[in-house]
């Protein structure tokens, strides 16, 4: 894809708040601190921060969660 292409498609989605696909890749990585600067700023200007909070909270509970079966398993197979 060229750069014209690349800013075309960019200008076209200008009006549009982040896509739930996107909500969930930023909140990812920025949970891990590695969110690139274009994606902060589409974030900033079009997104709302009612659904990043939301999306935050989901994917906090999904981590603990995750963390607490996987200590469970390591504990039942070590014997305790």
């Amino acid at each position: 894809m060229s750069d014209g292409e690349r800013e075309h498609s960019t200008d076209a989605d200008q009006g549009r708040p982040p896509s739930t696909w996107q909500v969930m890749k930023s909140v990812a990585a920025a949970a891990f601190g590695v969110q690139s600067e274009a994606a902060r700023q589409r974030d900033f200007t079009r997104g709302r921060p009612g659904t990043f909070i939301i999306a935050g909270a989901v994917f906090t509970a999904v981590f603990v969660v995750a963390l607490v079966v996987i200590v469970n398993l390591v504990l039942s197979a070590a014997g305790h």
